[in-house]
C-alpha cells in the first residue's frame, strides 16, 4: 500500500495510520495523506477542510464533539508539535460498540494519525505544553449540526489520564450535556 500502514482499532471504522518516515541527518520526510493510498486501504472519504489548533497548557481538553447528519464529518487527526491523548466514542445507532470509546496517544514524535469516520464523538487532552493538532474534515463546519457531550460523562467512562477537575475547558465544553438524554436523542434522530 505504499507509504501508509493502516490498522483497525476495537471500534470498526476507526483506524490508526502510520506514515512511513524517510530520515537522514536533516530530519525526516513523509507523506501524511495520499488519496491513492487511503483508497487502497478502503478509506475513500473526500476531505474538504483542514483545521489547526494550538493548546498552551498541559491538560487542555477539547471535546467531546461531532457534527450530525446531514453534515456529519469524518476526521483525520495528527499532532505536529507536542502530545495528546485522542479519543473516539462510537455513537452510531445500532452499532455493536455503541457507547464504547477508544483512545490513542498521538505525538509529533510518533507521527501516528487517527482516522475517525462519521458517527463518532471526538475529543483530546494535551499531554505537553504548546501542543499543535491538525486535522482534516470531510465536511465544512455547520453549527446547526453541531453536537457535544460532556467529556467526563460517567456513562461513557473515558479514562483521560487526568483528574477531570483539573481539565482546562472552554465554557462551551464545560457546559456540554451528558450523553443520556437530549444529546443521545439528537444523535439517534440524526441517524
Amino acid at each position: 500500500m505504499g507509504q501508509l500502514q493502516v490498522r483497525e482499532t476495537a471500534l470498526a471504522g476507526v483506524c490508526v495510520i502510520e506514515a512511513r518516515r524517510f530520515g537522514d541527518a536533516r530530519g525526516f520526510f513523509c507523506e501524511t495523506y495520499s488519496v491513492r493510498d487511503f483508497a487502497a486501504a478502503g478509506l475513500t472519504c473526500a476531505f474538504v477542510q483542514d483545521n489547526h489548533s494550538l493548546s498552551g497548557p498541559v491538560g487542555t481538553l477539547r471535546g467531546l464533539h461531532m457534527q450530525l447528519a446531514p453534515r456529519a464529518q469524518a476526521k483525520l487527526i495528527r499532532v505536529v508539535r507536542g502530545r495528546i491523548f485522542d479519543v473516539a466514542v462510537d455513537v452510531r445507532p445500532g452499532s455493536a460498540t455503541f457507547g464504547r470509546w477508544t483512545g490513542l496517544e498521538l505525538s509529533a514524535e510518533n507521527g501516528l494519525q487517527l482516522y475517525i469516520p462519521p458517527g463518532f464523538l471526538h475529543g483530546f487532552v494535551t499531554r505537553e505544553p504548546e501542543t499543535e493538532v491538525v486535522y482534516k474534515c470531510s465536511d465544512y463546519y455547520a453549527p446547526e449540526c453541531e453536537c457535544g457531550v460532556h467529556f467526563a460523562d460517567p456513562d461513557l467512562g473515558i479514562d483521560w489520564g487526568i483528574d477531570p477537575a483539573a481539565a482546562i475547558l472552554s465554557a462551551k465544553d464545560a457546559a456540554a450535556p451528558p450523553f443520556a438524554g437530549e444529546a443521545q436523542a439528537r444523535i439517534q434522530a440524526a441517524g
